[in-house]
């Protein structure tokens, strides 16, 4: 991983200590866990795997609010069940990519924080 990246979606950076610091970046939406956010988190923890020089990595967000949890706007666009059921499979499997990591994982929670956020 980069010492500093960025995506649209999510900002990563790592400092000389090995913090890494992965910022939820969608404050007009509070940060919500859309398709194309969890892909970006899943793409960023894949990378972290194995990288003997993270001691830590810290999840924040930009903006009023931590995570508003699932993109709800997206979901009512999508009344299908193989949709609901995509999604949530890639949630589940970004959470797991999570509790797996060999470091500690700190959310700096500010504001709001709701359902899978």
């Amino acid at each position: 991983m980069m010492t500093s990246g960025t995506s649209e979606l999510l900002l990563a950076s790592r400092d000389a200590r090995g913090v890494v610091t992965l910022t939820l970046n969608d404050p007009a939406r509070f940060n919500a866990l859309g398709a194309d956010m969890l892909a970006a988190l899943q793409q960023t923890l894949d990378a972290l795997v194995g990288d003997d020089g993270v001691r830590v990595v810290v999840l924040a967000g930009a903006g009023k609010a931590f995570c508003a949890g699932h993109n709800l706007k997206d979901m009512a666009a999508h009344p299908d069940l193989a949709w609901y059921q995509q999604l949530f499979a890639q949630c589940s499997r970004m959470m797991l990519s999570l509790q797996k990591l060999d470091v500690p994982v700190i959310a700096r929670v500010h504001g709001m924080a709701t359902a899978a956020g």
